[in-house]
C-alpha cells in the first residue's frame, strides 16, 4: 500500500461542506462509542448496523455517503479493539479506554462516493454534503494506477489547508544488491545517532530552532479576544508554524532512515516500543530537564521509517534490549559504571571510546548474536494516515503518508 497526497483547491462553500462532513464523522464516531458504553457486548457489526439507524434518525447523517459512515464506525471500533487488546496483554499503566473525540480532522470514503476526472487532476464527491469538484495539485500522477487499485480516499484538514489522500494497493518491495555491511546505532541527544564505526549524525533540533518564533505567535494568540476572528487567524498561524516543525522532523527521520537502510545489510538499534524492557521514550520524557530535547529528537519516527525501508528493500533490522549497552565494555565485556555526564568510556583493558560509540558496538554485537528477532514491525495497520511528511526528492510541496504507504517511485 502507498498513500498519494494532493493539495485540494476549491471554493469557500466547498471548504464549509468539507467541515460539515468532518463534523458528521465525529458525530457518528462518538455515537458508536456511546452505543458501546450503554450496551454490554456490542461488537463491530453492531456498530456498522447502527450507522444505518443514525442515517434514518438524522438528516445530516444521511447526507454523508454510506461508505464514509461505515469508515467512521470502523474508527470507533478501532479504539475499542485497541483497548481490549491492551487489557488482554496486561499493558502497564493506562489501557486507552475509548473516549469521545472533540476534534476530528478527516473524512474517509471507501470505493464509492467519489469520482475521478478522466485526466485524474480533479475529484468530485457525489454525496449530498455538497463538496463537489476539487482540483488536485501535486506531482504524483494518478494515471499510473488503475481506479480499482484505489481502495480509499480521505480528505484531511490541516492548518495550511485541505488535502486529498489516495490509498493505492501496489507492491512496494524493491531488490538491492548486498553491501556486506552491518551496523549498530545508538541514538542520543548530543548527536542524533552514533554508529558502530564511530560516525555521528548531528542532531538538527528543529523545535529548539523554531522555539523563538513559536513563542512570538503564542503571545499574539494570548493577546486576542477569545471567540474573535482575529484570534482564529492567530491560532491558525501558530498551528502552521508547529506543522512546519513537525514536517521537518518527519522528513529528516525519513531521509536518514532510507540512507542507513540502503547502505547496510543489517541495522541494529535499541527497542523503543511499549514493553517493560524496552527504551520507552514516553518514560524518558518525564525527566523535566530533558523532556523537550527528547521529544524534539524524534527517535521513534526514525525507528519506524527504518523498519519500513527494511521491509521495502529487503534489509534486516534488529531491535535489541538496551540494558547495559552503555555500561559494558565493547572490548572485554567488563561492566564500567558511569553517569550520564560521563561521555567517555574508559576500561582497565585499555579501551577508550566515546560513550555512544561503545554502546553502538555493543548493540551490533548483541544483534549479531540474536536469532529470530529480526524485522520488528511496530506500525499500526489501522493508522488513519492523518500525519504525513514530504516525499523525498519529489519536488512536491504537499505531504504524503506514513510508513507502509510510502511511494515506490523514488
Amino acid at each position: 500500500m502507498i498513500i498519494l497526497e494532493f493539495k485540494a483547491w476549491g471554493k469557500k462553500h466547498q471548504y464549509s461542506a468539507i467541515d460539515e462532513a468532518i463534523r458528521t464523522v465525529k458525530f457518528i464516531r462518538n455515537s458508536c462509542i456511546r452505543l458501546w458504553l450503554d450496551n454490554k457486548g456490542t461488537g463491530k457489526y453492531d456498530l456498522s448496523k447502527y450507522c444505518k439507524v443514525l442515517a434514518k434518525q438524522f438528516p445530516f447523517a444521511n447526507e454523508l455517503n454510506s461508505s464514509a459512515r461505515q469508515a467512521a464506525s470502523e474508527r470507533a471500533w478501532s479504539s475499542i479493539a485497541k483497548f481490549y487488546d491492551n487489557c488482554k496483554k496486561k499493558v502497564p499503566g493506562k489501557k486507552g479506554f475509548p473516549k469521545f473525540k472533540k476534534k476530528v480532522r478527516s473524512v474517509e470514503y471507501k470505493q464509492s462516493g467519489w469520482k475521478l476526472s478522466p485526466d485524474k487532476k480533479s475529484i468530485t464527491f457525489t454525496d449530498k454534503k455538497g463538496i463537489g469538484k476539487l482540483k488536485l495539485k501535486g506531482k504524483w500522477d494518478l494515471w499510473r494506477f488503475d481506479k480499482k487499485q484505489i481502495k480509499r480516499v480521505r480528505i484531511v484538514w490541516r492548518a495550511d489547508g485541505y488535502y486529498v489522500q489516495f490509498c493505492v494497493s501496489v507492491d512496494i518491495n524493491e531488490e538491492l544488491e548486498s553491501t556486506g555491511k552491518t551496523i549498530g546505532l545508538d541514538v542520543g541527544l548530543k548527536d542524533f545517532y552514533t554508529d558502530s564505526d564511530g560516525n555521528t549524525e548531528p542532531n538538527p533540533r528543529f523545535y529548539r530552532k523554531g522555539e523563538k518564533r513559536l513563542k512570538f505567535y503564542q503571545r499574539r494568540v494570548s493577546r486576542k479576544k477569545k471567540g474573535s476572528s482575529n484570534r482564529k487567524k492567530a491560532v491558525n498561524r501558530l498551528g502552521r508554524t508547529h506543522l512546519k516543525i513537525s514536517r521537518q522532523r518527519e522528513e529528516h527521520a525519513k531521509r536518514l532512515a532510507r540512507c542507513v537502510i540502503r547502505s547496510n545489510d543489517l541495522v541494529a538499534y535499541v527497542r523503543a516500543a511499549c514493553r517493560r524492557q524496552d527504551l520507552r521514550v514516553k518514560n524518558l520524557a518525564k525527566n523535566h530537564c530533558l523532556a523537550k530535547s527528547i521529544n524534539d529528537a524524534g527517535w521513534y519516527q526514525f525507528r519506524k521509517w527504518m523498519e519500513h525501508f527494511g521491509v521495502k528493500f529487503g534489509r534486516i533490522t534488529v531491535a535489541v534490549n538496551p540494558a547495559y549497552t552503555s555500561q559494558n565494555c565493547s572490548s572485554c565485556g567488563e561492566v564500567v559504571k558511569k553517569s550520564l555526564s560521563t561521555r567517555t568510556h574508559t576500561c582497565k583493558c585499555g579501551c577508550e571510546l566515546d560513550r555512544d560509540h561503545n554502546a553502538a558496538i555493543n548493540i551490533r554485537t548483541r544483534a549479531l548474536s540474536t536469532v529470530g528477532h529480526t524485522g520488528t514491525w511496530i506500525i499500526d495497520p489501522n493508522a488513519c494516515g492523518e500525519s504525513t511528511s514530504t516525499l523525498p526528492d519529489s519536488g512536491l510541496v504537499e505531504q504524503v503518508g506514513s510508513l507502509k504507504q510510502e511511494s515506490p517511485f523514488f
